[in-house]
């Protein structure tokens, strides 16, 4: 957040700052004062433009990069004119329809938000980003067979059908029986819940004193079990698609800018901790340049929205990232929509 409220600039210096942050976003280029003076309205000569340009720098609003006598926003800037003073606009009837009707498309779940990362990147010219929903199957059998000494294959099947494997580490010389046993358990006891519920249940259980399992056993239990609880949180899944927007003609001045953000966006995990941040807003987040580590260097921006399924859970995020002249006030409201129909597909 900008530390200066939009009420501490007089009606000159906020229509002056306006026209420099637009011009800015809408063509990526420092604005200077004859542009200004020639864009009607104003009434001032381009001796006072300059002179109020002048001011704004000094409050830190603006910057004049060494190659052009124009100016523009700083980040600080941008902050403040997006918090005081964009007017958003609506995603247009066509934009809505194309959003609709990319997620519309028959298939499974995993298409669809790649679908929208991809569309999202073709309407902002921008990297579109979706955060895939955290997985939580549930369980229909989980088995615990022996490897080599000291490993053994804990093998996850889920109520959709889905197997995964995972070796883990074992006492040496732990009887095959121990290992069926503990297999049993879980499959006949744990049947049909999440994983979290189920290392819930058999501590619980342990807790009470109502699990047959000895202690050995129990640890199995606990370690086949934790292993995917454990992976699940560490791996959130990210769609990114489109960073071949990033390299467009305005980028070619500010090279090593654009390879710092392909850098960053090859960082998924980061990427994703970062969007994961976004899940507790009630509405769209805006990260501008320095207020997020990952982008600081880079120079960029992400808009990002949560996703919630029909119970209003939030189930993922949604979001553009690029450079800091996005077009804010229309990729917003348009992130936000697609947000929303996406929580209506995800059900």
């Amino acid at each position: 957040m900008s530390g200066l409220p939009i009420t501490e600039l007089n009606t000159r210096a906020r229509e002056i700052f306006r026209l420099v942050v637009e011009g800015y976003l809408g063509s990526g280029q420092p604005v200077g004062s004859k542009t200004l003076a020639g864009a009607g309205g104003l009434n001032l000569s381009p001796a006072s433009i300059r002179s109020v340009l002048h001011e704004l720098e000094g409050l830190g609003l603006l910057a004049a990069p060494h190659t052009s006598a124009g100016r523009l926003p700083t980040e600080q800037g941008l902050r403040l004119f997006v918090d005081g003073m964009m007017q958003v606009a609506e995603p247009t009837a066509q934009e809505r329809a194309a959003i609709e009707s990319r997620l519309a498309q028959p298939g499974p779940i995993e298409a669809a938000l790649t679908a929208t990362s991809a569309l999202l990147s073709e309407l902002s010219a921008a990297a579109g980003v979706v955060m895939v929903p955290r997985r939580e199957p549930r369980l229909a059998q989980l088995q615990i067979v022996p490897l080599a000494s000291g490993q053994a294959l804990a093998i996850l099947v889920g109520a959709d059908g889905s197997i995964e494997n995972r070796v883990i580490a074992v006492p040496q010389g732990l009887p095959a029986s121990v290992l069926e046993q503990a297999s049993n358990y879980i499959s006949a006891h744990l049947e049909g819940r999440t994983l979290p519920e189920a290392l819930k249940a058999i501590r619980l259980e342990v807790a009470s004193g109502r699990s047959a399992l000895d202690g050995v056993s129990r640890d199995l239990v606990e370690r086949g079990l934790a292993v995917w609880s454990e992976d699940a949180a560490q791996r959130p899944v990210l769609i990114v698609r489109g960073q071949a927007n990033l390299l467009d003609e305005a980028a070619l001045n500010d090279l090593e800018r654009v390879r710092q953000l392909l850098d960053d966006l090859e960082n998924k995990q980061s990427v994703a901790e970062l969007l994961d941040s976004a899940r507790a807003a009630d509405a769209t987040r805006i990260f501008i340049g320095a207020e997020n580590r990952l982008f600081a260097l880079s120079g960029s921006s992400v808009i990002a929205s949560p996703y919630r399924d029909r119970d209003g859970r939030v189930v993922g995020v949604v979001g553009v990232i690029g450079p800091t002249r996005l077009n804010y006030a229309r990729l917003v409201p348009m992130v936000d929509f697609t947000a929303q129909s996406l929580g209506k597909l995800i059900g």
